[in-house]
């Protein structure tokens, strides 16, 4: 499912206009950027929790010519689902 995609069905079940619904998808999408932005998480209750993650500095190879090479700690989103969205899955 595209973003696109997500917009029709919005705009279908919410009963809106496709420019609403692009505004509504957009502004979740946007809330939750930003929330992650801060450091905050994002909890989406039956549905899953959005957080951002620290991954530690380490070592890596350069494929190309096997050498050692310094990679940095940086900092990525993550998600898990919730119990509600892992059940409906199954």
């Amino acid at each position: 499912m595209t973003k696109a995609d997500l917009v029709e069905v919005v705009a279908k079940k919410a009963s809106l206009t496709a420019k609403a619904s692009r505004e509504a998808v957009q502004a979740v999408f946007g809330a939750v950027t930003d929330a992650l932005k801060k450091g905050d998480k994002v909890v989406v209750t039956g549905f899953g929790t959005f957080m951002v993650r620290s991954r530690k500095a380490r070592t890596g190879r350069n494929p190309q010519t096997g050498a050692a090479i310094n990679i940095p700690a940086r900092k990525t989103p993550g998600f898990t689902a919730g119990k509600a969205l892992k059940k409906v899955v199954r």
